[in-house]
C-alpha cells in the first residue's frame, strides 16, 4: 500500500500522467408518494417507502494532477463494460 501512496506524491509529468479509477453499483430510486407541501418553519417530510427501478454502474477516472476526469454510466456492470472503461 505504501508503493502506492508514494506514486500519489510523485510531481505531475505528462508523459506519465496518474489516473485513479473508481467504480460504483448505484440504485435508481423513486418516491411512491410525493412528499407533504413544507410549511413555514418546517422541515420537508418525506415518506421512507421507495419504488426500485433497477440498478447502475458508475465509473469514473481522475487524473488529479492533470485536472481531468471521465464519467461513464452503464445499464450493467459486466466485464465488457469494465473493460471498454479502461480502454
Amino acid at each position: 500500500m505504501e508503493d502506492v501512496l508514494d506514486v500519489y506524491e510523485l510531481p505531475y509529468d505528462p508523459m506519465y500522467p496518474v489516473v485513479c479509477m473508481d467504480e460504483k453499483p448505484y440504485q435508481l430510486l423513486d418516491d411512491v408518494r410525493q412528499p407533504l407541501p413544507v410549511r413555514p418553519g418546517d422541515n420537508q417530510k418525506t415518506d421512507s417507502e421507495y419504488k426500485r427501478n433497477g440498478t447502475c454502474s458508475i465509473f469514473a477516472f481522475v487524473e488529479p494532477l492533470g485536472g481531468r476526469h471521465h464519467v461513464s454510466v452503464h445499464e450493467h456492470r459486466t466485464a465488457i463494460d469494465w473493460a471498454m472503461g479502461i480502454k
